[in-house]
């Protein structure tokens, strides 16, 4: 799909503005509840939905499937990361109040990593199309790496701080204390970095090790950079409302993993066959409509099965009293 220079710099403005009002809305701490939690993931899907309409009528019904593909894998990935977002919260001891904010801003510096990601990885794919060959291998690996931790008895229930965390940590000095949503504060003279810039900063970085399976996973779908950074886009600024309102949930999702593998294993599959493809390789492709349909499949059964593994462990300490 071609995009003017003007198409996108009106996206990335609106987008801004979209950004803009939620953070009006929740510019004071509080700790949010079901109903805005719930009203304001209506509100972003509904756009998500809006916009990838807007794609069928203006750019064809390719850049729609394309976007709604991305966009519901984007959003499935994300999913997975709220259960480290948990553990950042924990680690860090958040206040309710405070972690609306912590995730808007954590959000926003994931956004930007992963526009450069995108850059990055629109360039490689225009000038090298042997980069789909690693892409796809990486996508299986990464398949096969989920399914053995899913089937693994070991969890992991503490979050380990990154390098760059480290560094900032050892080179900054920083309070014991949260002051509010400040993120600097004057003490005795020193300049002081607040546990709240950490715990932003953590959520930022973190998810640079999730953009390392989602960015070539949505490159498998389509190659138009407009659509992989708009289906990021909504993906990700939804995420903050997600949180609150499937943060109760998400133990619930137990096949979630599993479902994941299988997605990112299909497309890298279909990563493969397309490099083969543009070699000259007479191979068959797999189009963007079965991808949205193999993509919606999976997460409805993973879903269905997890929502019913989960049913029959609460109904097991129910009937063992009566045994």
């Amino acid at each position: 799909m071609d995009v003017s220079l003007t198409m996108w710099v009106l996206t990335v403005v609106v987008l801004c503005a979209l950004i803009a009002v939620d953070f009006f809305f929740g510019r004071k701490p509080h700790e949010v509840s079901l109903r805005e939690a719930g009203t304001w993931t209506i509100i972003w899907v509904a756009l998500a939905v809006l916009f990838g309409i807007g794609l069928f009528v203006f750019g064809g019904g390719d850049a729609g499937g394309e976007f709604f593909a991305g966009y519901i894998t984007e959003k499935s990935l994300s999913v997975d990361n709220l259960f480290v977002f948990v553990l950042i919260m924990t680690k860090f001891a958040v206040p309710t109040q405070y972690q609306a904010r912590v995730l808007l801003v954590g959000v926003l510096i994931a956004l930007v990593l992963r526009a450069a990601f995108i850059a990055a990885g629109a360039a490689m794919i225009s000038n090298f199309s042997w980069v789909f060959y690693i892409f796809g291998a990486f996508l299986i690996w990464t398949a096969w790496k989920l399914i053995k931790e899913a089937r693994s008895d070991e969890e992991e229930e503490e979050y380990e701080e990154n390098r760059f965390l480290k560094m900032v940590e050892r080179r900054f000095p920083a309070t014991d204390q949260y002051h509010g949503t400040k993120m600097f504060i004057r003490e005795n003279g020193r300049r002081l970095i607040t546990p709240m810039l950490i715990v932003m900063l953590a959520i930022g970085s973190t998810d640079i090790l999730f953009a390392l399976d989602s960015i070539p996973a949505i490159f498998g779908l389509t190659d138009d950079p407009y659509i992989v950074f708009t289906a990021n886009a909504f993906a990700l600024m939804g995420l903050r409302q997600l949180y609150f309102l499937i943060g109760g949930l998400l133990k619930k999702l137990v096949h979630l993993s599993y479902g994941l593998s299988v997605i990112l294993g299909f497309i890298g599959v279909k990563l493969v066959l397309h490099a083969l493809h543009e070699s000259g390789v007479h191979v068959p492709e797999i189009s963007t409509w079965v991808s949205l349909g193999v993509i919606v499949a999976v997460l409805a059964v993973t879903t269905i099965t997890s929502l019913y593994a989960t049913r029959n462990q609460s109904e097991e300490p129910a009937k063992t009293p009566g045994a």
